[in-house]
């Protein structure tokens, strides 16, 4: 019996990749690594951070000047692309109620960007004690983390144009997608979403910057008010293939202002890419005051018990990912 747990169920640790000059980060370095100590310093009240890093000593150093809770912090010297951990870390399942890592392939959105250093990670991770004596498992089948939502109770939501898209597994169709999704994940009722796409965006509609599962049959989404935006007719019909699952809460995100880069090019800011954690959930907000507020009202009313923490992300959509892309939650029991 095979289960994939929801972001929201007790977890272990929070994996993130950290930064570094040799990554299409090196012109901002010093501000896309402050956002990484906001990350680290909210994670590390709530529960252990594991830290890919291109210099312990330095990272560490940083860490700890910032009054980030070291003891709940390991870093692991692991080469690395860039910091979507979300993609290429492991998938944790509960196989007849213990954990196991599902290492998958990871192509760098199919194959857009080098990724080959990036897709070794978990592998050396495992190898290198950080993740328990949990077994784990290469999966011969090209899969990001940030492409599916799971309810916890076999259901998953995703998205047709990143799943079906050719660039990952060409040739395999639907029906065969869904089988070996069923037969890893445990996955029992598929929810496809052929609608919503966001400017800016790498990873052909990753269903992370659209809609999210929440407790007690939830679902959060981004909605688009202003006609004159180009997003506004996709993520109209996205609510209206929402509206048409049967049992659930909608709850709608607001749609923060458009963001563009220094040649004019719309960045992907979305309010979906948030992080949940033991105890809080880390919410990407991005310098705009009304809507940065109503999102996080917004997330309290899907987690009303936890701690809401807004981190600003403008500099993470510099290349064109937030929150919860560069994140992976291990679940409890894993380490």
């Amino acid at each position: 019996m095979k289960r994939l747990p929801a972001e929201w169920e007790p977890q272990d640790a929070v994996l993130i990749c950290w930064p570094h000059e040799k990554t299409d980060w090196a012109p901002h370095l010093n501000e896309a690594e402050a956002v990484f100590m906001d990350i680290a310093q909210a994670v590390a009240r709530f529960e252990k951070l594991i830290v890919v890093v291109p210099d312990e000593l330095c990272v560490r150093t940083k860490l700890a000047a910032r009054g980030v809770n070291m003891a709940n912090v390991a870093l692991y010297r692991i080469e690395s692309n860039d910091i979507w951990a979300r993609d290429f870390g492991p998938i944790t399942i509960c196989e007849d109620g213990k954990p196991v890592l599902l290492d998958f392939t990871f192509t760098g959105w199919g194959g857009r960007f080098e990724a080959g250093l990036d897709n070794q990670i978990t592998a050396r991770l495992h190898a290198a004690g950080a993740l328990g004596k949990t077994p784990l498992r290469t999966v011969d089948l090209i899969l990001e983390g940030g492409s599916m939502e799971s309810d916890g109770k076999g259901t998953l939501l995703t998205t047709a144009e990143c799943l079906l898209n050719p660039n990952r597994n060409a040739a395999l169709n639907k029906t065969e997608i869904e089988t070996r999704l069923a037969a890893e994940l445990g996955i029992r009722k598929f929810l496809w979403l052929e609608n919503g796409w966001l400017s800016g965006d790498d990873t052909d509609a990753h269903i992370d910057t659209l809609a999210r599962f929440c407790p007690d049959n939830t679902i959060l989404y981004v909605k688009c008010e202003d006609p004159a935006d180009e997003h506004f007719p996709a993520l109209r019909n996205m609510e209206d293939e929402l509206k048409k699952t049967e049992g659930y809460r909608l709850l709608s995100l607001p749609w923060p202002k458009a963001r563009c880069d220094r040649n004019g090019n719309r960045l992907p800011a979305t309010y979906a890419n948030f992080l949940i954690i033991n105890g809080a959930v880390l919410v990407p907000v991005y310098n705009d005051p009304p809507n940065d507020a109503c999102a996080l009202a917004t997330v309290k009313k899907a987690f009303p018990g936890r701690e809401i923490i807004g981190i600003d992300c403008s500099e993470l959509i510099l290349q064109h990912g937030s929150l919860h892309c560069v994140t992976m939650q291990i679940p409890k029991g894993v380490l």
